[in-house]
């Protein structure tokens, strides 16, 4: 009797365990983990924006390589995060990409906190000092653009874009973000848009390109004119 009751015991013990097990198993499983070894376009994406915030001097070939290792360390440690080389959801959400917890996708109607993210470094780097109502409808076109058949139909997709905004390229997106540049995205992300569907704006005292004169002008706001 006493040697059944020693099996039972053990046997739950194992089916404890296992369901334990199987259960850290799955919540790791929804995770993303991107490291030296792995490939593919989430890959490419990663190293497209390390590259284009100056991490990364590599290809973007999609190959998690020892160079690419090398740029994720250096991101994590100016950006205050663990540095293992490993891209798991906290970097991916400093970089500004969707990750397996953050329950949306990367399209304009997401609320992830790396979408947020994202979008309020593109407004305070393009409106820094503008009207609040400006800062909002820079993040807007961001978002009528994901929206718009002529453009990338994500977040990340239309900031990245060859030359969409110059802040890109000029250092000013690396800069630290305001505080209203998050109320901003978020207020923009939530469906306001005080440009009224403008899927373009630039600043008449700066701007060079005849072309962009050429938009027909919705609204005014700030120093910047959204347009068409």
């Amino acid at each position: 009797m006493k040697a059944e009751k020693k099996k039972l015991i053990m046997t739950l013990s194992v089916i404890i365990t296992l369901n334990i097990f199987l259960l850290a198993l799955s919540q790791y499983a929804s995770a993303d983990l991107y490291k030296k070894g792995a490939s593919g376009a989430a890959v490419r994406e990663i190293q497209t924006r390390l590259k284009s915030w100056g991490y990364y001097n590599g290809s973007i070939d999609g190959i998690y390589g020892s160079q690419t290792e090398k740029a994720v360390r250096y991101f994590q440690k100016k950006n205050g995060l663990s540095v293992d080389g490993q891209c798991g959801n906290m970097t991916l959400a400093a970089l500004g990409l969707p990750t397996g917890n953050s329950g949306g996708s990367s399209s304009g109607g997401s609320s992830s906190s790396g979408n947020i993210d994202l979008l309020a470094r593109l407004i305070s780097a393009e409106a820094r000092g503008e009207p609040y109502e400006g800062q909002v409808a820079v993040g807007a076109v961001v978002l009528n653009r994901v929206d718009h058949p002529s453009f990338p139909n994500t977040i990340s997709g239309v900031i990245y874009q060859h030359e969409a905004f110059t802040c890109v390229y000029d250092g000013q997106f690396d800069q630290p973000v305001a505080e209203s540049a998050y109320r901003a995205a978020r207020d923009a992300i939530n469906g306001w848009d005080p440009s009224y569907g403008a899927i373009y704006y630039f600043n008449p005292a700066t701007a060079t390109s005849a072309w962009i004169w050429s938009r027909p002008e919705i609204v005014t706001i700030g120093r910047h004119k959204f347009c068409a």
